[in-house]
């Protein structure tokens, strides 16, 4: 007697990769409700980070972060940052996040942070560095965009911390980290989170776990040539 086929679908690999910024709160609420995504889905998902920056312009030495909000989301009844200041707030303890705003003292330059992250991933330590760089931002409060705040950051997720504030102190991958983010520019990334699934389509900023499960299905129902 012949075995009946199984329909049960065969698990899929499926490659996703974010484009983001390490300031931008959104990524971050956004990765969370990626990640708890990947968790129930019955597929392997592989996350890779991409570098963005929001805001190329800012100094090297960053800037007064309220100063700096004030300029470009103004204040009082204009105050655009307000509303969605306050939707995070309320959205992220549902992701075990605490956004404190309020108290954020500078807004850095990411494109050191970039390069940790960069680095991390090659070792496999990719999510780890970006929750770190995140919390340590949003949540501890301290510039990472400083070279002695990335060289913590580093031994604290297991990487070689000398080593990483020694490549800190050189200028010689800073290109590669532009030349990625004008990659993801020139393909039309203008705004973060990006989720490129298979690289063949994109779920554009922080959005629900559902939203996530229905991405992760249609990338596994991708001819093979397009995975």
């Amino acid at each position: 007697m012949a075995k009946r086929k199984s329909s049960k679908k065969p698990k899929a690999t499926i490659q996703v990769d974010i484009v983001s910024d390490i300031v931008c709160p959104w990524c971050w609420l956004g990765v969370r409700y990626f990640q708890k995504a990947a968790k129930q889905s019955k597929h392997d998902v592989n996350l890779t980070w991409r570098p963005y920056m929001l805001d190329p312009d800012v100094p090297e030495g960053g800037t007064p972060y309220r100063d700096y909000m004030k300029a470009k989301f103004g204040e009082g009844p204009s105050d655009r940052f307000k509303a969605m200041r306050e939707a995070l707030e309320a959205q992220g303890p549902t992701v075990g996040i605490d956004f404190k705003f309020g108290d954020i003292p500078m807004r850095p330059n990411t494109l050191n942070a970039h390069r940790l992250l960069k680095w991390a991933q090659g070792q496999g330590l990719g999510d780890d560095a970006s929750d770190a760089l995140f919390r340590t931002f949003f949540t501890d409060l301290k510039d990472v965009g400083d070279h002695g705040v990335l060289k913590e950051i580093a031994a604290e997720i297991g990487m070689d911390a000398d080593l990483v504030a020694e490549l800190l102190s050189k200028d010689e991958d800073k290109n590669a980290v532009r030349e990625e983010i004008l990659f993801f520019r020139n393909l039309g990334v203008n705004g973060v989170p990006c989720f490129i699934y298979n690289g063949q389509f994109a779920v554009q900023g922080a959005q629900p776990v559902e939203t996530h499960l229905k991405a992760m299905e249609q990338a596994a129902n991708l001819p093979l040539e397009e995975r």
